[in-house]
């Protein structure tokens, strides 16, 4: 089952977060040869989407990074958005590491 997390995004400003994919025994999954791949989106159910641009920072401590450029947030909308993050295997097995709820704050300077 995926975590759960809270992201909050300043509108105009890049952001970045690591995410640590454990194991069951709460150990750092090795993600050699993986791939992942992150979106935010207004609903479940919308048709368009923000890609987060994702990367494996640390193979073997199981860690990836997520951004959005301040151009991507520019052109954010402020309020509460859904995301996911999902990891696949070099066998394709997909799995989904973590979802919540990302809140974009308006900005003042444009």
């Amino acid at each position: 089952m995926a975590g759960f997390a809270e992201l909050t995004v300043e509108q105009g400003a890049s952001y970045s977060t690591t995410v640590t994919v454990n194991g069951s025994d709460g150990s750092p999954t090795n993600l050699t040869n993986y791939t992942a791949a992150a979106q935010l989106r207004k609903s479940y159910y919308s048709s368009t989407a923000t890609d987060f641009t994702v990367a494996i920072s640390d193979a073997a401590g199981g860690e990836i990074t997520m951004t959005l450029t301040a151009a991507n947030t520019a052109n954010l909308t402020p309020g509460r958005y859904v995301y996911d993050l999902l990891i696949t295997s070099p066998v394709s097995v997909k799995t989904r590491v973590v979802e919540g709820i990302a809140t974009i704050l308006p900005s003042v300077t444009r």
